[in-house]
């Protein structure tokens, strides 16, 4: 399985625990191909190694952390008035939100060599 969207960076710390993290933004049109990426990436980790989720140093094989958030801009006009000195403001309306996902996966030497295999990782 090829990932378009998300594209995973791995540290490893002093205790052997690997850590893959990855970041997608996207407009609304991209969202649902990047909520497909990562189901698949959790159906993948659930299925194979889904016993033994939970905090890596309690001595399970992995964990992960998913955040999303939507956010809405809008574009300003500045304009400097010489007679009042001052910078005059408006705003237009928001535009198309911007989706941002992270995913944090952190697993044992084990479920790294897995991952690493499953999606192609170096």
């Amino acid at each position: 399985m090829s990932l378009n969207y998300l594209d995973f960076e791995f540290s490893e710390d002093t205790e052997g625990v690997s850590t893959f993290e990855a970041m997608a933004s996207v407009g609304p049109s991209q969202i649902a191909a990047v909520q497909g990426e990562v189901a698949q990436v959790l159906g993948w980790a659930f299925d194979a190694f889904g016993g033994s989720k939970g905090a890596v140093c309690d001595g399970f094989d992995w964990d992960y952390d998913l955040q999303a958030q939507a956010e809405y801009t809008a574009a300003e006009n500045w304009q400097f008035d010489p007679a009042m000195g001052l910078i005059l403001t408006s705003r237009q309306a928001p535009g198309a939100p911007r989706h941002t996902v992270t995913l944090s996966i952190s697993g044992s030497e084990a479920f790294s060599q897995a991952f690493r295999e499953r999606f192609h990782l170096g």
